[in-house]
């Protein structure tokens, strides 16, 4: 089978290079590469320029259209059987390839996905916030646990789909905004079969500090306001946790002064939950340090993504309200 992996880039070159380099290292050997450079101005090509020997690698670069639309893009000149997405901040482990090579000869598969990993040569900080991505206590584990799911909706930092996906489908209808989600609920209602590859995970860099980490959550709590926009039976009671968790932690410190019976204790729920979330990370982590900021990266991320959900609902309001009134 030939693999065409996709990969959209946007001022990056740095990242690109891991990521090229760690293809180098794969097993199996049978995949092709495309770099689609999304406008950049930092562009890559002398990264790739450097690989051509060692990779069947080609290079594209277009005007800025977003990820989801420069992938598109990367799958109308591709030649696989299957297209893998990988984001540019990602680190492919050798054995990637090889690992899904062995479950598609036994399992007919149109799209996949893989969790995430922190590789041991991450900072501190990013190793915190690949606990809080990949952890129970703030995401269910969707994303690094041990998990077997029928009709998985993969992410496009690790996503797999055949040609027969592509051509029937006709590739992201978005271009941001929760693309790779909108993508994945429409591969399924095809009735393309989705599976989870937990060995076919990859170790994803994500951000490097807290505040362009929030700015991530933040955007993500906005994109599932924008998938319901498409999908109205998608958002479920769940997604209104972290908007609860992060009223509550606000309230909470008000409350503990205001000497309402019950109410004035509710911070002890975040202390409580504070105390879960580092125990659990220093068990995986084996780092006090890093535990420490795990647990503040955990916070973080609750509250962003739910003051990201609020702004978009409140937006979806006013273009409602400004609608009727006209």
């Amino acid at each position: 089978m030939l693999y065409s992996v996709v990969i959209p880039v946007y001022n990056r070159p740095d990242e690109i290079d891991e990521l090229l380099e760690s293809l180098t290292q794969q097993t199996y050997k049978n995949f092709e590469v495309l770099i689609i450079e999304d406008g950049s101005s930092d562009k890559c090509v002398h990264i790739v320029d450097k690989y051509r020997n060692q990779l069947n690698i080609r290079y594209y670069y277009k005007a800025n259209t977003g990820q989801g639309f420069s992938r598109n893009f990367g799958f109308s000149k591709a030649n696989g059987d299957y297209f893998v997405v990988f984001d540019s901040d990602c680190i492919i482990p050798p054995h990637y390839f090889q690992t899904v090579t062995n479950r598609l000869s036994t399992e007919h598969i149109d799209c996949w996905g893989g969790p995430d990993r922190a590789h041991h040569s991450f900072s501190p900080v990013q190793k915190a916030i690949n606990y809080s991505m990949t952890s129970f206590f703030t995401t269910g584990g969707m994303r690094g646990s041990n998990i077997s799911l029928t009709d998985y909706h993969p992410r496009s930092f690790n996503m797999g789909i055949s040609k027969e996906v592509y051509d029937i489908t006709g590739g992201y209808k978005i271009t941001r905004m929760g693309e790779d989600i909108e993508f994945s609920i429409r591969i399924i209602e095809h009735g393309f079969h989705s599976a989870y590859i937990e060995r076919a995970y990859v170790y994803h860099k994500r951000r490097t500090n807290f505040k362009q980490f929030f700015k991530q959550l933040h955007f993500f709590g906005r994109a599932r306001i924008n998938i319901k926009r498409f999908y109205p039976n998608s958002f479920k009671p769940l997604h209104l946790y972290p908007v609860l968790f992060t009223a509550g932690f606000l309230l909470s410190i008000p409350l503990a002064f205001s000497g309402i019976p019950i109410l004035s204790y509710i911070y002890l729920l975040f202390i409580f939950y504070a105390v879960i979330l580092f125990s659990d990370a220093l068990r995986k982590e084996k780092s006090s340090y890093i535990a420490t900021l795990a647990t503040f990266a955990g916070f973080i991320q609750l509250s962003a993504y739910g003051i990201g959900l609020i702004s978009e609902m409140q937006r979806e309001l006013s273009e409602k309200d400004n609608f009727s009134s006209k």
